[in-house]
């Protein structure tokens, strides 16, 4: 056995972030590490880097009790770590990064050839071509990503941990990934993969071991289990099934109404006559690659952005020359698709981020000053009725979990039954609990008669949810689907990569 992890401990402030973990790990095999963002399963690798000292537990390496005091340690037991941020300097080449901090022969006069050819065949030998020569700051995310692992192999690591490599790679660089990560296992190395996706895990890992609220529940093999069983494991109970509920009527007014809407940005095209109708009571869902006019399109919608031409209407009124605020105060909602950049402050607590949208509304405002006792008991109920886990409402929201933050600016979106609800990647980068509840959301919305314009890059999200796929590609709507049990996969996909 290549590496075996008996009852690990760690506190932090005196939370468990592990309580008595095991994870057993196989030489040449791909062992998936699975859990919700904040399970410990981060924490647990960092303790097999040597980053973090544990409180309790024992660590053993081909059969010997190891030690690991900093991430020298692990790299002298052939163990190295790729971490979700990469650690990479901008300004030296892919070489240079390879072999910083090592004294190569004739230290200081490094055979950088020499060096280079040795990165070369290692190249080959994995299928992670690259130019050795490159500056690292020009290369792509998943180039460097092939830095990255091209650093541990020059390190002889026959133990590699991975931790969310797939978080920030396309489909394309992903496939990739999977292709090299099945080389090192044909090659004997052993590959920690610390994910929240399911269906990775199912497609690429051997093994793998569940955690949840800080402790392993269970190693199992991949092929006694499905997707929902993980799933349950992972969240600790049933998965509730989404639904659309059945249609409602739409109430007096109009939805939302695209017309011929259009948008120039840095001399190109970012929208092209884009014609869309969101009735109340419905959820439209946005399909397409990432890049093709999704973000622009949100934007024009809350009042980002100007038009440039056509209009865009909403219950018959229209919004093209309406700020923002006059839009919020129609009953938009806004769930942006970078929640750190335009959707939190992220120093700020639940309390502040929730009074964002209720610092002028009458029940919480006397005598022109906010009332701050007031807002702090919406704060609360929201705060349970969103489930949101933090011990005080005035904790920097930064110190959240993803899902926890998404919660807290869906509270303060939906507090209200909001008319108009643009939702842009909603789940983007949460665990299967935390995505699961933030569709739930959008369905009581649908419910209660919202207008809903959903954009995101996962097609099964758009599936479960729309009533209508609208399918975009170069800023073009390029169809539109009525969502059914069997809706025409193949003609979306083609019209994904812009053919009809």
């Amino acid at each position: 056995m290549m590496l075996r992890m008996e009852n690990i401990q760690k506190r932090f402030f005196g939370k468990y972030a592990n309580r008595n973990v095991n994870l057993n790990v196989e030489a040449g095999e791909i062992h998936a590490l699975l859990g919700e963002n904040g399970a410990g399963k981060t924490t647990l690798m960092n303790i097999l880097y040597g980053l973090y000292r544990p409180d309790g537990g024992r660590i053993f390496v081909e059969g010997k009790e190891a030690r690991f005091e900093s991430p020298k340690d692990a790299i002298a037991m052939r163990i190295g770590m790729v971490h979700q941020h990469f650690m990479l300097v901008p300004s030296l080449t892919v070489s240079e990064n390879i072999t910083l901090g090592l004294k190569e022969k004739g230290f200081p006069l490094t055979d950088r050839a020499g060096i280079d050819r040795r990165l070369k065949a290692l190249s080959g030998r994995y299928g992670l071509p690259i130019d050795v020569g490159a500056k690292v700051g020009t290369l792509s995310v998943g180039e460097q990503q092939r830095v990255e692992i091209m650093k541990l192999l020059f390190r002889d690591a026959r133990m590699l941990i991975l931790d969310e490599p797939t978080a920030v790679l396309t489909q394309q660089e992903t496939e990739k990934l999977f292709d090299v990560l099945r080389k090192l296992k044909a090659a004997g190395c052993s590959v920690v993969l610390i994910t929240h996706k399911i269906p990775e895990v199912m497609k690429i890992a051997d093994q793998v071991t569940v955690m949840r609220s800080a402790e392993s529940v269970g190693t199992y093999p991949i092929s006694t289990l499905n997707e929902t069983r993980l799933a349950e494991l992972m969240i600790g109970r049933k998965l509730a099934e989404r639904r659309r509920n059945d249609p409602v009527p739409a109430p007096a007014g109009a939805g939302l109404v695209l017309d011929r809407v259009s948008l120039t940005k840095g001399g190109s095209s970012r929208l092209r006559d884009v014609a869309l109708t969101v009735p109340c009571g419905s959820i439209l869902g946005v399909a397409g690659v990432e890049g093709n006019g999704q973000r622009e399109l949100a934007e024009v919608v809350v009042g980002l952005r100007r038009v440039q031409s056509g209009t865009v209407r909403f219950g018959g009124e229209e919004l093209s020359r309406k700020t923002v605020r006059e839009r919020r105060e129609l009953g938009l909602a806004y769930i942006s698709e970078d929640r750190h950049h335009d959707g939190l402050l992220m120093d700020a607590g639940i309390l502040d981020n929730m009074l964002l949208k209720y610092c002028d509304r009458g029940p919480y405002r006397r005598a022109g000053f906010v009332d701050f006792s007031g807002v702090r008991r919406l704060a609360l109920e929201k705060k349970a009725e969103y489930q949101i886990k933090a011990d005080d409402l005035t904790v920097p929201v930064r110190y959240l979990s993803g899902g926890n933050q998404q919660k807290i600016i869906l509270s303060r979106e939906l507090g209200d039954s909001p008319r108009l609800i643009v939702a842009a990647q909603p789940t983007r980068g949460l665990d299967v609990g935390a995505s699961e509840f933030v569709r739930e959301r959008l369905i009581i919305e649908r419910g209660k008669g919202a207008a809903i314009l959903l954009i995101s890059a996962d097609l099964e999200e758009i599936l479960a949810l729309s009533d209508t796929i609208a399918v975009m590609y170069d800023g073009r709507i390029m169809g539109l689907f009525e969502n059914s049990e069997n809706p025409d996969l193949t003609a979306i996909g083609l019209m994904m990569a812009g053919k009809k």
